[in-house]
């Protein structure tokens, strides 16, 4: 290990007239004497939701067996590489999303709340575990939070059975009157990590102005490359290069879309035309986010409540919400199933890349913790009932992996978010509903 008589500060930037970036955990950030083991000992954790929307096939979802997750269901399949951090949990529910409907599934998911059924601003849900979170693990980021979306919607208006948009498009309440826009255009949501000074206009006009973000900071960081030793340089270089290619990525999204004459209002310049292509953009967002430790909570609505976006890409040219009324038609649960692997896959990348990703004493993987799921179960019928949910990561918590548990009686989800809190620190009594932790979910780390 490289020892500095000085170490470096965990909190030190690049910055340059524009934007600033913070840098991933170094060596030579720790003081001189201290060693690794004795740093991991209280490892910065990371806590992370993503939404799908619409429930799920479950005879495609759910595992068989139960205990050790030996074998992967049809849906889950593609998490094949990571199964040992992986747990999936059957048989949970969500009371307070009654009286069954697309907005309150949304709204639940993270409050475990009952909506106030409103059609105006006068909305109503609780505060979501995510801000909890939030409140305590973000005391020294730069973001307490990121709240991130692939599809941009108005807030306001109403969009079902009378309830307000906000319960539909917000995932993350700070308090029980203030729900949490996403953002879902990756250049917004890389300025917000990175970019300092000026308006989003400014900001666009000057990162055009150059090739690379990191070209105003070659001078710092051949600096600072002198001051660590090579396990530190090799760390600052991945780093950097991640950096890198999310700038590559989102700026030939913008050549694309502006050199594409045909009129597209749904899709703002920079975002991907490929689903795909966005989401991958959206979760690396989320892993630089973790590494520069700019924040340690994201919630990420993969897709919505009532998107009627289509996936012929593989093979399921209809809309996602009308056939999520299958009525149990077998045609129309092989697509359902489709979509569910597909997205399930894109998770599955996600997760490689952060167990590939070294932090501390281990990987990103291992210190953050995600909870994947839906707040419907069988969309046919708009219940909350046996919701398809896992949890990955966290390794460096206590986390065990590998394991499916299923319920006999119906579990409250909110005992997974009282959990999952107490994995990363947060200590509370109980949460929404909660009537307790989940102990098979871990083991003690003495």
């Amino acid at each position: 290990m490289f020892l500095t008589k000085k170490a470096i500060p965990r909190r030190t930037f690049l910055k340059s007239a524009q934007a600033a970036v913070a840098l991933p955990l170094l060596d030579a950030m720790i003081p001189a004497g201290t060693a690794w083991a004795q740093t991991a000992a209280k490892p910065v954790r990371r806590l992370g939701f993503v939404f799908v929307p619409m429930g799920c096939d479950h005879a495609r979802w759910t595992p068989p067996g139960q205990g050790n997750l030996d074998q992967l269901s049809p849906i889950l399949s593609p998490l094949k590489s990571v199964k040992d951090q992986v747990t999936v949990l059957t048989n949970t529910r969500l009371q307070n999303a009654y009286p069954g409907t697309h907005d309150t599934s949304n709204a639940a998911f993270l409050s475990a709340a009952s909506a106030k059924h409103t059609e105006s601003s006068d909305y109503f849900l609780g505060t979501t575990v995510d801000q909890i979170a939030a409140k305590e693990m973000g005391r020294d980021t730069q973001l307490a939070s990121l709240q991130l979306a692939m599809d941009l919607n108005p807030l306001a208006g109403v969009c079902n059975n009378g309830y307000a948009c906000v319960y539909q498009n917000c995932l993350s309440w700070s308090t029980p009157r203030t729900p949490l826009p996403a953002e879902a255009h990756p250049r917004v949501v890389f300025e917000r990590l990175f970019g300092e000074g000026g308006n989003a206009a400014a900001r666009r006009s000057a990162l055009r102005d150059r090739a690379s973000l990191l070209d105003t900071f070659t001078g710092d960081i051949a600096k600072l490359k002198g001051r660590v030793g090579t396990p530190d340089r090799v760390r600052l270089e991945q780093y950097l290069d991640s950096v890198r290619q999310a700038e590559r990525e989102i700026e030939r999204a913008e050549k694309a879309a502006a050199e594409n004459k045909m009129p597209d209002l749904d899709r703002p310049v920079g975002v991907p035309a490929a689903f795909a292509d966005h989401a991958k953009l959206m979760f690396d967002l989320q892993i630089l986010a973790f590494q520069a430790d700019i924040t340690r909570v994201v919630t990420f609505q993969l897709t919505r409540e009532q998107c009627n976006r289509t996936y012929p890409e593989i093979g399921v040219a209809d809309p996602h919400h009308p056939t999520s009324h299958h009525g149990n038609d077998p045609e129309k649960l092989a697509k359902i199933a489709k979509i569910n692997t597909y997205h399930v896959s894109l998770f599955s990348d996600f997760l490689q890349r952060m167990k590939a990703t070294p932090d501390g004493n281990g990987s990103l993987l291992d210190h953050s913790v995600y909870m994947y799921g839906s707040g419907m179960g069988n969309s046919s019928l708009h219940d909350h009932e046996n919701l398809p949910i896992l949890v990955a990561g966290g390794a460096g918590t206590g986390m065990k992996g590998g394991r499916h548990i299923r319920y006999e009686k119906p579990a409250n989800l909110a005992n997974l978010h009282l959990t999952l809190l107490d994995r990363v620190g947060v200590r509370m009594d109980s949460f929404g509903d909660s009537t307790g932790k989940i102990e098979d979910l871990f083991v003690s780390l003495g």
